[in-house]
């Protein structure tokens, strides 16, 4: 029986990267097909049936799942990354669903039998939204939180489309989608995750016992915004600074507005990941800046007025320098607060475990519109996230999977 720790080893060396360090596993590349590759493998090992449904999720089974029986217990994750990741945004949950299985048979529990639930470890593709800009596309897409027509038209940096990407990797593109007969089947779904923040550091010990694992409650609203700000490419040494429209300077002054805006808005987070200039040469005024904007916040109506105000603020930025700026959003979740009934049995099976929220997207954000969803969160010493330097201790990934077992146990 292979620990978490021991799974975590084994994909130590997939999807390097050595120019940010960590790991850049996007989707469909051959780091998360080879991830993928491994799942599939680790899951047959165990017995389980594996299969890849419409929309690029795998699942592996522990008992016959059907709509007409006991609707099925799912726990899972996800295996691509953010560029230069940390080991264990992802991972973490399917190594400690892995596990946890190890430790259901290790105690003679069965499922799919005797009146039990089957049991599901499912594994979501493109949580992250790295290679094609919308985080979770997977589970929207099964949840029918996205329209399909969209999801097979949205583009990598490339140019590729999603619906050739699916095509390329086995998967039929018409029949990207909402699917409401594999979601009939799933009665609960449980997500294990390496917590993304200080919440369990700042919450310190409950009397006198370290808060290892967590019980998530809500995930915060967030989005994603691009903006495109044109102005005139020229070039560099030839163009005085008096007769320049340069797009550049209107991108940097609205990552400032960003940062303003947000800090004035308590509960507000505002940020300027990721600034592309075109053409991109360094003896070259750009002619285009684009700028991906992600924003969050408890209340969506305060989440609407931060980036309408952003937006003002770009407009004046970008009109001061003689350029122009668009806004278009590209996915949007609200606020979400996980199935209260759930968290209630979690905390009764985990009586210690104190309440978390999050501000980090995860799949059973989106999976709790249509199914009962729970989250619980494996402790982080450095609170660091989607960075090499992200962190679980060996003991902690351990006792989650462990606690994940329980949790599993009671709920079958």
């Amino acid at each position: 029986m292979e620990t978490v720790s021991q799974l975590l080893d084994s994909i130590d060396d997939v999807g390097r990267d050595p120019r940010r360090g960590g790991y850049s596993r996007p989707v469909f590349s051959e780091a998360e097909l080879d991830l993928r590759s491994w799942f599939i493998e680790q899951a047959q090992r165990r017995g389980l049936d594996v299969e890849t449904d419409r929309n690029g999720a795998i699942w592996a089974w522990w008992g016959s799942p059907s709509s007409s029986g006991p609707k099925a217990l799912v726990t899972g994750s996800h295996l691509d990354s953010v560029p230069g990741g940390g080991a264990f945004d992802g991972p973490l949950g399917v190594a400690s669903a892995l596990a946890a299985v190890d430790k259901l048979r290790a105690r003679g529990i069965t499922a799919g039998e005797g009146g039990t639930r089957p049991l599901g470890v499912t594994v979501f593709p493109e949580e992250e939204g790295s290679r094609f800009g919308v985080a979770c596309l997977g589970s929207r897409l099964m949840s029918g939180a996205i329209d399909a027509d969209r999801a097979r038209s949205l583009t990598d940096a490339d140019g590729i489309t999603f619906a050739e990407a699916a095509a390329r990797n086995g998967l039929d593109p018409e029949h990207l989608g909402a699917d409401p007969q594999k979601l009939d089947r799933v009665g609960q779904f449980v997500e294990l995750h390496v917590e993304q923040g200080r919440g369990q550091i700042d919450l310190g010990p409950a009397d006198g016992v370290e808060n290892l694992v967590a019980i998530g409650t809500s995930i915060l609203g967030h989005g994603r915004w691009k903006f495109t700000v044109s102005g005139q490419g020229n070039h560099a040494g030839t163009t005085l600074m008096t007769d320049r429209a340069d797009p550049m300077i209107a991108a940097a002054r609205i990552v400032l507005a960003v940062q303003q805006v947000a800090a004035k808005q308590e509960g507000a987070r505002a940020t300027i990941g990721r600034l592309q200039p075109l053409p991109g040469g360094t003896n070259v005024i750009a002619s285009t800046v684009e700028m991906w904007m992600d924003v969050r916040h408890p209340d969506d109506a305060v989440t609407a007025g931060l980036v309408e105000t952003i937006h003002g603020k770009a407009q004046i930025a970008a009109a001061n320098e003689g350029c122009m700026v668009r806004l278009t959003e590209e996915s949007y979740s609200n606020t979400v607060h996980l199935d209260s009934a759930l968290q209630s049995r979690l905390h009764e099976l985990l009586p210690q475990a104190p309440p978390l929220a999050t501000g980090a997207g995860h799949d059973a954000g989106v999976l709790a519109a249509v199914v009962p969803s729970a989250m619980l969160f494996v402790r982080n010493p450095t609170g660091i996230s989607h960075s090499p330097e992200e962190w679980v201790e060996r003991d902690d990934a351990d006792t989650g999977a462990e606690v994940l077992a329980d949790v599993l146990e009671g709920l079958l």
